[in-house]
């Protein structure tokens, strides 16, 4: 693509960089300090079961040094070997000697196998995962991967301590998401007239998103609790606002499909544009969008699914004491679930036309 004259970028500059100063102005004003801390006085170890005995019977309890539900397990790679109860049940771990698990203590001397330490395999599967995107997109692969953690840093060190300090969560979540935006699509694609171009589509349609999730939560009257992860909360972060808790994850969970479908709009134009650089604003947009209809069709579908897998034991929780489909779906739980899958559609399919217009308008002024 022909470079772009100066009077386009000197529009998407005074576009683009009031929002830069925005998201680092509210990056440093919702900052976390001194966050609110959980006192908890469980200690988890890992370490390597020993010896083990069989579970016990249900309705006889694990005793350390009893003839079942007990193990000994060898603290990290110390010469430290402590006796631990194992839990009995259905969903308890079943262990052998040479498992690597995760032990708890209340510091009273008593520990007791809570988990399998999966830090190995996890790790493992990790640097599979980077080598195979690295051997497959190269360069671009290796800063999506950097993209990707800085993602994790954002979530890590900014969003969940700022909600934990107490900062309004849709607030925090515009900033965060905001950031992540500008970093991970320039880290991924380039600094570029058409990534600017996406980076424009992505914010209108996150605005968008939260503006319907405002509206939409306010309707339905959801305040964002109904599940046992909220009601922890609710009990470890009093005040904790549930309600903007949800509308953070609409936005968070909506950013990383907005970026795979503002890029490949904008990447869509540039292809019709050296096919033919005689084609109009217009023909341009229409012959794009076309595109970006089946993309978007394709991507709906990901979107509900992925919302219905993450829902699935609850909605089974639920059929499986008698309820009715509709008592189903309407409960606090699933009708969050659904709000935030068609919160997040809707957002997705406001991106195609902006994004194509967008990009369909720098396309033809970059011929002058």
């Amino acid at each position: 693509m022909p470079p772009a004259p100066r009077p386009v970028r000197v529009a998407l500059g005074t576009l683009l960089i009031p929002l830069v100063i925005a998201t680092l102005i509210g990056l440093i004003a919702l900052w976390p300090g001194a966050s609110r801390r959980v006192t908890d006085p469980v200690t988890r170890l890992r370490g390597t079961v020993e010896n083990a005995t069989p579970a016990c019977p249900l309705g006889i309890p694990a005793m350390p040094g009893g003839p079942c539900g007990t193990a000994t397990v060898r603290i990290g790679r110390g010469d430290e070997v402590v006796n631990a109860t194992v839990p009995s049940g259905r969903s308890a771990p079943k262990i052998e000697p040479g498992d690597r698990v995760v032990l708890q203590s209340s510091g009273r001397g008593d520990y007791a196998v809570v988990d399998y330490d999966r830090s190995r395999p996890l790790l493992i599967l990790i640097a599979l995962f980077a080598a195979v995107v690295i051997g497959f997109a190269r360069w671009r692969g290796f800063t999506s991967l950097i993209g990707l953690a800085v993602s994790f840093a954002v979530l890590l060190l900014f969003v969940l301590p700022a909600i934990q300090q107490g900062e309004p969560p849709l607030a925090v979540a515009v900033v965060g998401s905001a950031a992540i935006m500008f970093a991970v699509i320039y880290l991924t694609h380039g600094i570029s007239v058409s990534t600017s171009v996406a980076v424009l589509g992505t914010l209108a349609s996150l605005a968008l998103t939260g503006l319907l999730g405002l509206l939409v939560t306010n309707a339905m009257r959801l305040t964002g609790a109904g599940t046992d992860e909220t009601a922890i909360l609710s009990n470890l972060l009093v005040g904790v606002d549930l309600r903007g808790l949800l509308l953070a994850g609409i936005i968070i969970g909506t950013l990383g499909v907005l970026d795979d479908v503002t890029i490949t709009q904008t990447s869509i134009v540039n292809e019709l544009t050296l096919a033919d650089p005689t084609l109009p604003a217009r023909r341009l947009y229409t012959s794009a969008l076309r595109v970006g209809r089946a993309h978007a069709a394709a991507v709906v579908n990901t979107i509900i699914l992925a919302y219905a897998g993450a829902s699935l034991p609850l909605m089974l929780l639920f059929v499986a004491g008698g309820a009715r489909p509709m008592d189903v779906i309407t409960t606090q739980a699933i009708a969050a679930e659904i709000v935030r899958g068609i919160i997040g559609t809707l957002g997705l399919i406001a991106a195609v036309p902006i994004t194509t217009a967008l990009a369909a308008w720098i396309s033809v002024k970059r011929r002058i």
